[in-house]
């Protein structure tokens, strides 16, 4: 799970594509107060019409989350160019890599090792998997250095341990903050704010973890399942997942929630719906389509 934002690029000029290209094109440009009037009537829909009507698991909508969750983890749309990742960021949870940030000391790594080498025996990183069973728990990298990072980057060319990654990061996290957020009667939208949190809080139960969040936002409010209002809900959930944040120098800077996640809400965009404009750290990102 990423502990922290990485700032690996600096903000593109702004491109605007067809909505057949979803997958490949993105924008980037200056975020503004408030979408085009054109887009008012989409966003002020019903949250129950939003929650039934718009799920994050929608191919469509699941690229959107990808680049979202790059925006603060990589400074970048660019999602796909995360594979080769890997860096200490001295968090204490050792070598942090790829697409969602999976760290050396928390497990998560480990899984996507074994579970590459499952899928393909003899990898490059195969012969790392008694040094990451060992260094699990903690920020050593005995057993790693020297070659990890280069045998990580050179594994990141292979799509088989692409592959790997995205299953992972589905099956860790994205599904089960899909499936958590459906339950919960939440639209696209509060489905994304559950798996921005779960890639850097982790699962479980712990006060700050995913779902110690998730208990402290029920205990202020009903989700929409339960007969709640989605926006109060979900105000509830952030500032929950802003407590957490701040819980750790690592996650401090809370832009994310802040002027990206409380934006569209404010906005009311349970749909998750382009035009999607929005500031990470200061940097303005836009998805046109």
């Amino acid at each position: 799970m990423s502990p922290m934002h990485r700032r690996i690029g600096l903000a593109a000029v702004a491109v605007t594509v067809p909505a057949a290209l979803v997958f490949t094109g993105v924008g980037v440009g200056q975020a503004s107060d408030h979408l085009p009037s054109t887009s008012d009537a989409r966003h002020t829909h019903s949250a129950h019409k939003a929650a039934a009507g718009s799920n994050l698991d929608d191919p469509a909508k699941k690229e959107i989350a990808m680049k979202l969750v790059s925006s603060a983890e990589n400074s970048s749309l660019d999602w796909r160019a995360q594979f080769k990742y890997i860096e200490d960021i001295g968090d204490g949870r050792g070598y942090t890599a790829g697409i969602v940030g999976f760290c050396s000391g928390t497990g998560d790594m480990l899984e996507l090792v074994e579970y590459y080498t499952q899928q393909k025996p003899g990898n490059v990183l195969a012969k790392y998997l008694p040094a990451l069973r060992e260094v699990n728990g903690g920020d050593s990298h005995d057993g790693l250095d020297p070659n990890f990072t280069k045998d990580w980057k050179k594994a990141a060319a292979d799509k088989a341990f692409q592959d790997a990654q995205e299953h992972e990061r589905d099956r860790v996290y994205f599904n089960p903050a899909v499936k958590q957020g459906k339950g919960d009667g939440l639209g696209a939208l509060g489905q994304f704010i559950y798996y921005d949190a779960i890639v850097m809080h982790g699962p479980g139960n712990s006060k700050y973890s995913f779902g110690g969040i998730r208990k402290t936002a029920l205990s202020k409010a009903k989700p929409p399942a339960q007969g709640g209002n989605e926006t109060t809900y979900l105000n509830a959930f952030l500032d929950a997942r802003k407590e957490a944040m701040k819980s750790e120098e690592a996650h401090s800077d809370t832009s994310r929630v802040d002027t990206e996640q409380r934006k569209f809400l404010n906005e009311k965009n349970f749909d998750l719906a382009p035009p999607l404009k929005w500031k990470v750290y200061g940097d303005p990102y836009e998805i046109n389509s």
